[in-house]
């Protein structure tokens, strides 16, 4: 603490993020990073777009990103906002969108940046509980509320709902804005852009992070209506007019555009997730049916906590949280097939 602080830094909680150890030799399953990295057109775009023009501001509307990614949705670029990474996405939208007088509402177990945003920008909001099988209700939204923001597949869970169901929560609610953060759907859930021509109210938010294999270049992106997308825009033209550099640009171009590649190690990512899930069914583990990147599981005889230490003694990281209802459970990144069976092996060792 510092008598030079502003009043609103004393009392904020920040997000704590995964460990991003230094040390080599890990098998690191914490962050839901992809274990194949990104597409090598990407890279090979970010090699060249490094170059003579750094000197040189980059584009402030990204608009040929914005292009390739309203291209790929059938929806107009104008309807496409990006930023560094989803989570300043997000936090545009908290600032641009979510902030009312009635609660904003969203599960008690979420993304925990939530109520940290919340918390930043003085937004009063409400959580939600996830019912006795760790999934969201969507009739338990019918509430009077300011906004509402979901993360479909939930996080850290893991769990999507159907689309039917995410359409049903919008139609309940045409007077509030609803987010539906999509960082995982590429996993196995159903997007909900396809329902952003029909409901004004909607935004939906994606991340490069994940199913591209491009966390380390920070490039996230919202699709909506014009106006709203043009709420975002006031908000990032106050505070960064460059969000994206020149290589994120780049980058995130030749990725998305690299299809095939996408569509190959999503598919083996999904494959490895339903390997691991029966490997650790048959430990004796409860796994909660994942759409995402990783896993949520909890083990009867074992603590979540003493399960994470064992681990980390034989140099395998996962994510626990020590939070209410939650405590036993392990957020489990997919790895590649011998990072996964590693770690059962590990498992195998501190259960006997």
């Amino acid at each position: 603490m510092s008598r030079f602080w502003s009043p609103l830094v004393h009392s904020l909680t920040p997000y704590v993020a995964g460990e991003q150890p230094t040390m080599s030799g890990l098998i690191k399953l914490n962050t839901n990073e992809n274990p194949y990295g990104t597409s090598p057109r990407a890279l090979v775009a970010i090699a060249e777009a490094a170059n003579d023009t750094l000197r040189l501001y980059p584009d402030p509307t990204a608009l040929r990103l914005r292009e390739v990614i309203a291209a790929c949705y059938g929806r107009d670029p104008d309807e496409v906002f990006v930023g560094n990474g989803s989570d300043e996405v997000l936090a545009h939208t908290f600032h641009a969108l979510l902030n009312h007088d009635e609660p904003l509402l969203f599960p008690d177990i979420t993304y925990s940046f939530y109520p940290t945003y919340c918390r930043l920008y003085g937004i009063h909001f409400r959580t939600i509980p996830l019912d006795e099988n760790m999934q969201v209700r969507i009739e338990d939204y019918r509430q009077s509320c300011g906004a509402i923001i979901l993360a479909n597949p939930n996080a850290p869970t893991g769990i999507a709902r159907p689309l039917s169901e995410i359409e049903t929560l919008i139609r309940q609610h045409p007077d509030q804005v609803i987010v539906i953060d999509e960082a995982y759907v590429d996993f196995g859930g159903e997007s909900a852009i396809p329902l952003v021509p029909e409901y004004p109210n909607l935004v939906v938010v994606q991340t490069f992070s994940k199913s591209r294999g491009l966390a380390g270049l920070r490039v996230g992106f919202a699709v909506g209506q014009r106006p709203l997308i043009e709420a975002l825009e006031r908000v990032k033209d106050s505070f960064n007019s460059y969000p994206l550099d020149r290589l994120a640009l780049a980058g995130a171009i030749a990725s998305f555009e690299d299809e095939d590649w996408f569509q190959q190690h999503r598919d083996l990512i999904v494959a490895s997730r339903e390997r691991l899930t029966v490997a650790l069914q048959g430990l004796g583990f409860d796994v909660l049916e994942s759409s995402a990147n990783f896993l949520f599981a909890r083990h009867p005889e074992k603590s979540g906590a003493d399960l994470a230490a064992g681990l980390r003694d034989k140099a395998i990281l996962v994510r626990h949280f020590p939070m209410a209802r939650i405590e036993n459970y392990l957020r489990i990144t997919i790895g590649t097939d011998a990072e996964c069976d590693q770690l059962v092996a590990a498992f195998r060792q501190i259960l006997t």
